[in-house]
């Protein structure tokens, strides 16, 4: 994704190893390899999760917010050093000072925000949030470490 800004859901499913219904991205609306990366989420009454959470009361829950921050870190993570190999992933390793700041509802677009901040013997360190209507709802500092698939 070098040079690029913007990805689809077909670059997205060409990076990403996740597939329905956990990949939690639509599109990629900016990516700076080495530094940040901007993408969405179109929430809607069609998500997997909203029968069972919480009937008549549809919440995104807060660990799909955090697993989509983790999934736009990705695709930074991909964007800024060359895969090695196509079963090359990167695994979400820690999760600190999380904060969930309002609900996520169906019809929400929620824009995931990451910042790479250091990347040291393949372990990565992001600075996250994601907003809705430009609201913070959640912030989070991920880890990730790379390693192979299956």
């Amino acid at each position: 994704m070098t040079d690029q800004t913007y990805m689809d859901i077909e670059g997205i499913l060409r990076q990403m190893p996740h597939r329905y219904p956990f990949l939690l991205l639509d599109r990629v609306l900016e990516c700076e390899p080495g530094s940040h990366i901007r993408a969405l989420k179109n929430v809607t009454i069609n998500e997997p999760f909203f029968p069972g959470h919480f009937p008549g009361n549809p919440v995104m829950p807060g660990v799909l917010i955090i697993e989509a921050l983790a999934q736009a870190t990705g695709i930074l993570a991909y964007a800024t050093v060359e895969r090695s190999a196509a079963d090359e992933v990167y695994y979400l390793g820690g999760v600190d000072g999380v904060r969930f700041k309002r609900p996520v509802v169906p019809g929400d677009q929620l824009i995931l925000h990451g910042r790479l901040e250091r990347q040291m013997r393949g372990v990565w360190r992001f600075s996250t949030h994601a907003e809705v209507d430009g609201q913070l709802v959640a912030k989070a500092e991920l880890m990730a470490a790379r390693g192979r698939q299956g």
